[in-house]
């Protein structure tokens, strides 16, 4: 999972997988959560291509 903080909002990995644990059960929580600028195309979709690029290496395998 990438998370994008705002507004000088700064929540660490242990606040939001808290968070996510209210509404989701433990085997669907995600294994890592980074910090990091999501890339979006012209038109404001995520671009997932970058995403890859930049962060594939993170879940593979």
């Amino acid at each position: 999972m990438i998370v994008e903080p705002h507004d000088g909002i700064n929540p660490d990995e242990a606040e939001i997988l808290a968070a996510l644990s209210r509404e989701f059960a433990k085997w669907q929580l995600p294994d890592r959560i980074l910090f990091g600028t999501v890339p979006l195309t012209a038109t404001g979709k995520i671009d997932k291509k970058q995403l890859r690029e930049r962060y594939g290496d993170c879940y593979s395998g």
